[in-house]
């Protein structure tokens, strides 16, 4: 188990799962700072990638930012990883705090689903640095502090695509679609699809929209401006800076995630409910 140390009252919660877990029989381990603020007493690892190297299925208190955390910090371990949302949205949370007892019946009577995420990859070299990084969501390119338009030449798999000029790029993942690409008019697209959007951020160009393509295919980004501060991240977890002319690879990566969910849910459910779609019971 490992929980978001920013959220207090996750601590009653994970308490409430070991105790649940050891009552059904079932081996409780901790990461270890997730121990001492719920106050376990059970085996500890120190990180996220130890303790899913000794276990069966990672149970994760937070919200999409923790689980995106997890997610590079056990850098493409098999493990399967359940999210209990702590936060608000909750799109890789698959079980809400208070319906932790069913879903745990749910894992005991093995009705639940496994899915098997992509991650993307971003590398290439910036003056003499080598740059690499690895996202569950997205690489997001984007201008820094100063209010002006930034320009990228894209290209897909070595044919030339166009030049954006705006506040910068989203290149995401399908299970990214819903995080900043969507707040950028991307499209929400279904997990299952082999596909990476390219979904540009505040574009100076009205008819620039998102771009599909392919998820083995091989995104190219240079950065033609000059004299202004470009940032790269991924995930927004990890950030590098560009200069004029640097050039950004962005592809599939040959790591995965699994994501577990309870049986009788789907994606479509999810996207209904915390959008409020018709059809929500919220």
């Amino acid at each position: 188990m490992l929980a978001n140390f920013e959220k207090p009252s996750s601590a009653a919660v994970v308490r409430e799962a070991a105790e649940r877990i050891a009552s059904a029989g079932r081996a409780v381990a901790a990461e270890t700072q997730t121990a001492l603020m719920a106050g376990l007493r059970c085996q500890t690892f120190e990180d996220a990638a130890a303790l899913a190297g000794q276990s069966d299925l990672l149970l994760v208190f937070g919200g999409d930012g923790t689980m995106l955390s997890v997610v590079r910090e056990i850098n493409g371990a098999a493990t399967p990883i359940l999210g209990v949302n702590m936060g608000r949205l909750g799109f890789l949370t698959a079980l809400p705090a208070k319906d932790l007892a069913a879903g745990l019946e749910n894992l005991w009577r093995a009705d639940f689903v496994i899915e098997t995420r992509p991650l993307i990859e971003a590398f290439g070299r910036c003056g003499t640095r080598t740059i690499s990084m690895s996202a569950f969501n997205d690489v997001v390119i984007t201008r820094g502090a100063v209010s002006r338009l930034i320009e990228l030449d894209v290209s897909v798999d070595g044919q030339e695509l166009t030049c954006y000029r705006g506040d910068g790029l989203i290149i995401c993942t399908p299970t990214g679609s819903t995080a900043y690409s969507l707040s950028a008019g991307g499209p929400i697209i279904s997990p299952d699809s082999d596909v990476m959007a390219i979904t540009p951020i505040c574009p100076h160009a009205l008819s620039n929209r998102t771009v599909i393509v392919s998820l083995d295919s091989v995104v190219e980004v240079r950065l033609s401006s000059k004299g202004l501060e470009t940032i790269i991240a991924a995930d927004g977890q990890t950030q590098a800076s560009l200069a004029a002319g640097d050039t950004m690879t962005i592809r599939r990566c040959r790591r995965t995630a699994r994501l577990l969910h309870p049986g009788g849910t789907s994606f479509f459910d999810t996207v209904r409910q915390k959008l409020r779609w018709r059809g929500s019971s919220v």
